[in-house]
């Protein structure tokens, strides 16, 4: 049995949940647990989490895991031999060493509060909204962590108190929980790992280490920043008063690089992964591309200490499953998300209707704060299958404005393209399971798409990175293995070039209508 070579554990903290799953071996999931986590909205624009609930997620998570593993006959206590971590990059949040409470809530990667920040930034500096681009490989903008630290710097009184008194810590969520797991305010570990410290602004990508400059320029003090590791090493153990005291913590990665992981995506292969938001990344291998087309510069992945660092070019969409949620919870179309296929389903095209999910703007490759929602070509035709069809298509539309950007940028180095002469874009997330919504990428790529099996692909890849960190699995089984390929599902192109041709076109008249809505009136 695979399970006798023992385990790997993998906590999975998205934005809207969090989830701990056990691999055997064979990489095949034994057990598993979800928590769903309460979203704040305190005002337009604004989306925070409470940072101890997330906590409390985790351990709810691993404890449940855990008694699921042991109910079906695995020895997990006796044969786990490492957990990895993975988690939603640029939340931000600032926290007490000496209390070990949180001095604000988590403000989320989509949180737009720091648009004033970033428009004085920009005429401020320089080089504008791309002042800090050459160390870092980031625009200014509200996504960022070092703007939402600003932010907090300049507005919350127990945050300026605490950093006078040299009491506050920063973090993105993984750092929170490793300092909380491994001991907290007794000794926890102040750390965080490449990726995500290469989404905060403050890491140069060539030195992997926070730039001096950048924090001067914004006036961030070095010493309430982490330590940085790489993606694949033992950072630490669990401390007692969690379900699995003395495992080894042994791999850490921001949620868009684990996917890259899980996937295997070596250099000249990409992903995109579909979850509340939408990430396409390719792997450019051991050199960072700059980017000309507005897309980012980022890592993929640092396998140990010594290991070569994998460098990324990412396109970032905010809103993908994030309107499908729209479309069920504020507009009631739809009671449940998977209701979405059929109801799209029931037409075969969107009758004329674009749909731009701009909530709180748009991302790469626009970058337009300004941006706001728009859904046009409205008629009395129109029905809510259309409305639901164009919301499918809008994820879409935007997958593939990103990978356009990308094959300007990376050019034909960047692109793999198999015996056929063809792209194939792996993809993975939640969404994935949606087949219409894979055969309407398709389309609108005019290439294949690929889905594995397992399309919760972030979870395994922070397994993975444990898991060689430990000597559980080599590099080899994980990039070298075609057995996950053959079972994969392949979705080819069936629409016409012409009617493709066309779409495009009126998306893109579409998106031009959401720039310099900011300010309607209430």
């Amino acid at each position: 049995m695979a399970g006798e070579k023992g385990f790997i554990g993998s906590i999975d903290q998205g934005t809207t949940s969090t989830r701990f799953i056990i691999y055997d071996h064979d990489a095949r999931a034994v057990a598993s647990h979800q928590v769903e986590f309460t979203q704040f909205y305190p005002e337009a624009g604004w989306v925070e989490h409470d940072p101890m609930e997330i906590l409390e997620s985790v351990k709810v998570c691993i404890a449940k895991a855990l008694d699921k593993a042991t109910a079906d006959g695995h020895n997990v206590d006796g044969g786990l031999k490492a957990i990895g971590l993975t988690d939603q990059r640029e939340t931000t949040i600032i926290w007490s060493k000496s209390t070990g409470l949180p001095l604000h809530k988590a403000i989320v990667w989509m949180d737009a509060r720091t648009s004033s920040i970033c428009r004085r930034l920009e005429k401020e500096l320089s080089g504008g909204r791309s002042h800090f681009v050459e160390s870092c490989g980031l625009p200014i903008s509200t996504y960022f962590s070092a703007m939402k630290l600003l932010w907090l710097m300049e507005n919350v009184d127990a945050v300026k108190d605490a950093i006078k008194k040299g009491d506050a810590i920063f973090g993105t969520i993984d750092t929170w929980l490793i300092w909380n797991m491994t001991g907290g305010v007794n000794g926890g570990l102040h750390v965080t790992d490449v990726t995500n410290a290469s989404r905060t602004m403050l890491m140069n990508l060539k030195t992997l280490s926070w730039d001096e400059d950048t924090l001067k320029t914004l006036g961030i003090p070095a010493e309430i920043l982490p330590k940085i590791v790489s993606n694949s090493e033992v950072i630490g153990e669990i401390c007692k008063g969690w379900p699995i005291p003395g495992i080894k913590i042994a791999g850490c990665l921001g949620d868009q690089h684990a996917a890259m992981l899980g996937q295997a995506c070596k250099k000249g292969e990409a992903k995109s992964t579909y979850g509340t938001g939408a990430f396409i990344l390719l792997n450019t291998g051991e050199v960072p591309i700059k980017s000309g087309h507005g897309l980012l510069t980022t890592l993929s992945y640092k396998l140990g200490p010594q290991a070569k660092t994998n460098y990324a070019l990412e396109g970032s969409i905010a809103i993908a499953g994030a309107a499908v949620q729209w479309l069920r919870d504020s507009l009631g179309i739809i009671k449940s998300a998977s209701e979405i296929e059929d109801l799209a389903a029931m037409v075969e095209t969107t009758g004329g209707v674009y749909f731009v999910p701009a909530f709180n703007g748009l991302f790469a490759p626009w970058w337009r704060e300004d941006a706001r929602g728009v859904c046009i070509g409205i008629t009395r035709f129109t029905n809510k299958s259309h409305i639901a069809r164009a919301v499918l298509e809008s994820m879409c539309f935007q997958v593939k404005d990103v990978l356009d950007s990308m094959n300007k940028d990376a050019g034909e180095k960047g692109s793999l393209n198999n015996e056929k002469g063809e792209f194939l874009l792996r993809v993975d997330g939640g969404a994935t399971a949606n087949n219409l919504l894979m055969q309407i990428q398709a389309d609108l790529m005019g290439s294949p798409v690929v889905r594995p099996v397992d399309i919760e692909t972030t979870a395994l890849g922070a397994a993975y990175a444990a898991g060689l960190a430990v000597g559980f699995w080599k590099e080899e089984d994980i990039f070298e293995s075609g057995e996950k390929s053959k079972n994969s599902k392949v979705f080819r192109p069936a629409m016409e070039e012409e009617t493709r041709k066309k779409k495009v076109e009126s998306w893109c008249k579409a998106v031009e209508r959401t720039f310099d809505l900011a300010d309607l009136s209430l």
